[in-house]
């Protein structure tokens, strides 16, 4: 008996000898799986090179702003010696409409990609000439009043821009005549009259861009109304939209803001306020892209590794087998092995596709290697079948985004309790009582 006794001692030394050197087998695995992460980060700074390459050569994220109409004051100072300048006054359109239609599409650039998009972009509304306040000697230049369009990237405009005004037509001019305002965008010469108190205008342009469409509002009621075959929007800026539908073919949305709703006035004069800082618009996102899952799934790499050790460990105690430490390292290298290879795959064939054949291809050769190693059939399969199971959940819980965190959580303490279940059938874990029991019945 007390034979029995020392063997079993002998089994639990050695057991936890191994434990201790999985534990720092595990730490030093830490090192690859760093590596293989930096590796996903590299890539996805590439992929971000890219798309910027792409966005320089086609248009860049746009924002319109406008039609502002800007009326140049000559003040005379007060003092005799001072002499008179010029100040721009800026107002704001009384109502502003803006109706588009996005079509987007998606550009390659060798592996990478982005989105570009073209649009048909109405805009109408009217403008109310304030009463001027200025001292009696300030001088009003109305012939050389003009409407400035900001325009975040020039080079998204196909073909050319006509503003309507009443009973003129303008045709648009490059650049801005002034940048107080914006920073980029046209203007039209509008030489106006004292006489003018109102003025509807509008026009239509044809814009290009990529990433990202945006406006400003700066109508004292601004309303905006877009659509587009694209069915992953992300709605950006200070303001969200009032009403939006999305569905497979796409998704429309309006917005209607107010001036007590941005942080500028209706007028002002030179460069107080950017109406830019108070844009709202939608984002043309590429929905989770694979740099990114495969990034969070390398985060599980300790949790794959932990698991597939536990479950060689607690195999062996089941079924009397011994593995070397050796075999386990084989092990868990193919384990970190599979990150690596899934980003690969998923920079050719996406995520989906690239995440069934790592993981397929991974799982069959650690169960071909175990195969060899383990007499035992039934173990083998349980191995396998753990394996099917974990890569399984962490598939799933890379799906869920939102809510990744709380199923994590969940399955987590599952496992935990499963594993405590079976813990309770292993020698190493009941060897003590057992010990006990032997040691009463020797006396």
């Amino acid at each position: 008996m007390k034979i029995e006794i020392s063997e079993s001692k002998k089994w639990q030394n050695s057991l936890t000898l191994k434990i201790v050197l999985l534990t720092v087998m595990g730490m030093f695995l830490l090192i690859p799986l760093e590596m293989i992460k930096s590796i996903i980060r590299e890539r996805q700074q590439t992929s971000e090179k890219a798309k910027q390459e792409i966005a320089s050569q086609w248009a860049g994220r746009q924002n319109l702003s406008g039609p502002v109409l800007n009326i140049p004051v000559r003040i005379f100072p007060l003092k005799n010696d001072a002499e008179p300048h010029i100040s721009i006054l800026h107002i704001m359109p009384e109502t502003l409409n803006v109706t588009g239609d996005v079509k987007t599409e998606k550009r390659h650039r060798s592996i990478y990609q982005t989105v570009v998009y073209n649009s048909d972009i109405s805009i109408s509304g009217e403008f109310l000439i304030p009463a001027f306040s200025g001292g009696e000697s300030d001088e009003v230049l109305w012939d050389e009043a003009y409407y400035t369009l900001g325009i975040s990237d020039n080079r998204g405009l196909k073909g050319g821009v006509v503003m309507k005004t009443g009973t003129s037509v303008i045709d648009a001019v490059p650049g801005l005549q002034d940048k107080e305002v914006f920073a980029s965008g046209i203007s039209f010469p509008a030489g106006l009259t004292e006489k003018v108190k109102t003025i509807p205008f509008e026009l239509k342009i044809n814009l290009s861009g990529s990433e990202g469409l945006s406006f400003s509002p700066v109508g004292k009621t601004t309303h905006v109304n877009l659509k587009s075959s694209w069915n992953a929007p992300g709605f950006t800026g200070n303001f969200l939209p009032a009403a939006r539908t999305i569905d497979g073919s796409g998704f429309k949305a309006d917005w209607l803001i107010t001036n007590l709703n941005r942080n500028f006035p209706q007028v002002w004069k030179e460069d107080e306020f950017k109406p830019a800082n108070d844009s709202f618009g939608v984002d043309f996102v590429m929905v989770v892209d694979h740099y990114q899952k495969s990034l969070r799934s390398a985060k599980y790499g300790i949790l794959f590794i932990a698991l597939t050790f536990m479950a060689l460990l607690f195999a062996e105690m089941a079924t009397g087998e011994s593995l070397q430490i050796m075999n386990y390292a084989l092990v868990s290298l193919a384990l970190v092995l599979f990150f690596s290879l899934l980003n690969a795959l998923s920079e050719q064939i996406g995520f989906n596709p690239a995440y069934i054949i790592a993981a397929g291809s991974t799982i069959v050769l650690i169960t071909l290697f175990l195969r060899k190693l383990v007499r035992n059939f039934r173990a083998v399969i349980l191995i396998s079948g753990m394996l099917v199971f974990l890569y399984s959940v962490i598939f799933i819980l890379l799906t869920l985004n939102d809510y990744a965190y709380l199923a994590g959580n969940i399955g987590l303490f599952f496992l935990l309790a499963i594993t405590m279940a079976v813990s309770t059938k292993l020698r190493l874990f009941n060897g003590s009582a057992r010990n006990t029991e032997a040691e009463e019945s020797s006396e």
